[in-house]
């Protein structure tokens, strides 16, 4: 694996096979835009491939984990054709890379994770997050469907109940909540995030690496069996890029008050 080919993901090895992978865009609170996002969907092969690493720890640069999709990158997006169509296969592969890579991977939510930063905090096999980080699916705020790995992860871990409620408002919830719900392993301080994530990821890189990739493996076939319902609600999320409602939702955004959706109005 050569570290040397990312931009805005930086890595940090420690003891144990312990790989510290930051999202690295602290100025714009880490929004993935086209480079981030194309890094975060192919790092997990290489990290899969890396005979260094047993297992990966994620987190984000600065207070934020991800503020999502950059704005500006969903603007070149809405109603482009050519990108929507590359970015339904780029989010098919950040999700697929995710659930196939067969070494663990412990996500440290050390602030808001929204969009694109939810995909790898909750698909990680364990989620740390501190108290009060702001964790959340805005897509319908933007006016897209949900996509990303919404359909894929939410029902298994909060209920469908609340997968429904939080993804139809987009709503946002603390760690602490979300620790109540399910969606995360621990929510801790927020000065102890990290820490709580290196502590784990030494007990999974210190024990038998074939038992825990092993069950790993096996506890995944339950997103696997799921990849059905993902598929369909990227693809929706891609359709509505090219719908009206997106360009209200990200001028919406710019301006900073509420969205006034086409498809809302008489």
């Amino acid at each position: 694996m050569s570290l040397d080919d990312y931009e805005q993901l930086t890595f940090a090895r420690h003891d144990n096979g312990i790989l510290v992978i930051t999202l690295d865009r602290p100025e714009k609170y880490n929004a993935a835009d086209e480079v981030m996002h194309a890094e975060l969907a192919r790092v997990w092969k290489d990290v899969d491939a890396d005979p260094a690493t047993r297992v990966a720890v994620v987190t984000g640069a600065g207070r934020a984990f991800s503020a999502g999709g950059d704005l500006a990158m969903v603007e070149r997006m809405a109603g482009d054709y050519d990108r929507v169509s590359h970015m339904l296969r780029e989010m098919s592969d950040l999700v697929y890379n995710i659930i196939n890579c067969e070494k663990p991977i412990v996500s440290a939510i050390n602030g808001v994770a929204v969009g694109a930063g939810t995909v790898v905090a909750l698909l990680a096999d364990v989620a740390i997050a501190a108290e009060d980080a702001k964790i959340g699916d805005g897509h319908v705020r933007l006016g897209v469907a949900a996509g990303d790995h919404a359909a894929i992860i939410w029902p298994l871990l909060a209920g469908m109940a609340k997968a429904r409620y939080l993804l139809l408002t987009g709503e946002m919830v603390t760690g602490a909540e979300a620790e109540r719900l399910g969606m995360v392993a621990k929510a801790v301080p927020r000065d102890q995030v990290l820490d709580e994530a290196l502590r784990v990821a030494d007990v999974l890189a210190t024990g038998s690496q074939p038992a825990i990739r092993l069950t790993k493996k096996a506890l995944n076939n339950w997103l696997r069996a799921a990849g059905p319902a993902f598929d369909q609600s990227a693809a929706y999320e891609m359709l509505t890029f090219l719908g009206p409602d997106v360009v209200e939702g990200y001028t919406a955004l710019r301006e900073k008050r509420e969205p006034r959706f086409p498809s809302a109005q008489d």
